[in-house]
């Protein structure tokens, strides 16, 4: 799982909106929202943290570390060839 700081630190790596990372991921921005105000690892349906993930690492986000003692975030931005 992906905690609210990882998912903030995403939407702030891509310039996303929380409107913009719900209508990615097929989900209500209050949902994002609501999400974000808790702490740790929000309290919320599994598939629908799974899908802010999957959406989050298909636009290049990695998850890395512990999600409640060391979560991070890195950014792997494709190169134009």
């Amino acid at each position: 799982m992906i905690s609210v700081c990882q998912i903030k630190a995403a939407r702030s790596m891509l310039n996303w909106s929380a409107a913009e990372l719900a209508k990615a991921c097929g989900i209500g921005p209050a949902t994002i929202r609501r999400y974000e105000m808790q702490v740790g690892i929000p309290s919320a349906n599994t598939s629908t943290l799974l899908s802010i993930q999957t959406t989050l690492e298909g636009a290049g986000i990695e998850f890395t570390g512990d999600p409640l003692v060391n979560p991070g975030v890195t950014l792997h931005l494709k190169r134009d060839t």
